[in-house]
């Protein structure tokens, strides 16, 4: 019985087949994804050698540390610090054997002399946080609009709304102490052991909050992005299924509707992204150069950037944020969507099999 109306609430598939399809739509994404971020970064790279960063052994109280170099991994599903020793340990994201004159240069030299595989040099530590926070946003998002659907009896507008912002707020919660781990692991290369003792050292001294550093600024972006998506998305797909005479959304109108939708999100929070995407770097350059970061407020920095580079500077990188969010998720949304409907079709062919 309880299967039954599990099933029957989240449109004829269980959660785990929810989590299922979310998990490869993750997995189709950041393949598609991380090739534009790893040539992104190449030419970042490119811009600043190691020989130009900033070296902590100039520094009297680290006179033995490396130096390090962060940079901001993003496949259009979640951001990710990427974090380099002195070169080392970052294979083909800061290889600089051949200077790239733009994107499509470097597309096609990484792939002439490095071999097609570099392109995706980068993914499996970002699947490792991807994934899950991916399975975790959409399968909530689902089970919050059916339930908010039922109690409600009603199919308002404002339910996608609702249920992306607070499915959204869950995933960051959730994963905000994970990926704050993961970077220190990979900034100071600690066993599991010396791993507790940091953390329990850092709650001793900041309290528990401290492991959720960086939430604000995240949750200021994702969770009204996350609210504009889902709301926009539902808008959309159930007009082009009115423009169309189609019962429920085909492959390409999910495509459609995902890619309209993200856009749209992308360019009304792109200035909570450019804070975010500095505070992130903040928050590396504090876990691996052992530096402060700033105390200023996610508006106050907002000021400060208006003051120095103009509304603009607001929303600086909109073009690169459209190119990835938008394809990112047409792919993410029309997997899941796929999947879905495979799995309520396998799901009413096992049920007139057992009647």
């Amino acid at each position: 019985m309880d299967e039954n109306s599990s099933v029957s609430l989240s449109g004829g598939i269980t959660p785990m087949q929810q989590m299922l399809a979310s998990g490869t739509g993750a997995l189709f994404t950041s393949l598609f994804v991380t090739p534009l971020d790893v040539v992104k970064i190449r030419l970042q790279a490119q811009r600043t050698p190691f020989s130009k960063v900033f070296s902590v052994q100039s520094m009297p109280w680290s006179i033995h540390q490396p130096k390090w170099k962060c940079f901001l991994y993003c496949n259009g599903l979640m951001d990710h610090l990427y974090v380099c020793q002195n070169g080392n340990g970052c294979t083909a994201w800061y290889k600089t054997p051949t200077r790239f004159t733009g994107t499509l240069d470097a597309f096609v030299k990484i792939i002439r002399y490095e071999g097609i595989r570099s392109l995706w040099s980068g993914l499996p530590p970002t699947l490792v946080m991807a994934v899950p926070a991916t399975v975790i946003y959409f399968t909530s998002y689902d089970q919050l609009r059916d339930f908010l659907r039922a109690k409600m009896d009603s199919q308002g507008c404002y339910i996608p709304l609702v249920a992306g912002a607070i499915a959204r707020l869950g995933a960051v919660t959730v994963i905000s102490p994970l990926e704050l781990i993961r970077t220190k692991m990979q900034s100071r290369q600690l066993s599991y052991r010396e791993l507790r003792v940091c953390i329990q050292s850092s709650v001793a001294q900041d309290g528990w909050l401290s492991l959720w550093r960086g939430w604000g600024p995240t949750v200021l972006r994702d969770v009204p992005f996350s609210a504009l998506y889902w709301y926009n998305y539902e808008l959309v797909k159930d007009w082009l299924c009115s423009q169309l005479h189609l019962d429920e959304a085909t492959f390409m109108v999910s495509f459609a509707a995902g890619a309209i939708s993200g856009m749209v999100a992308a360019i009304l929070t792109l200035p909570f992204d450019v804070v975010k995407t500095q505070r992130q770097i903040e928050l590396g350059n504090m876990e691996t150069l052992q530096v402060t970061a700033s105390k200023s407020s996610t508006w106050l920095l907002m000021q400060r950037i208006r003051a120095e580079s103009g509304t603009r500077g607001l929303f600086a990188g909109f073009l690169p944020r459209v190119i990835k969010v938008a394809p990112a998720c047409a792919i993410m949304i029309s997997t899941y969507e796929f999947g879905k409907s495979f799995f309520q079709k396998m799901n009413q062919e096992q049920t007139l099999n057992s009647l």
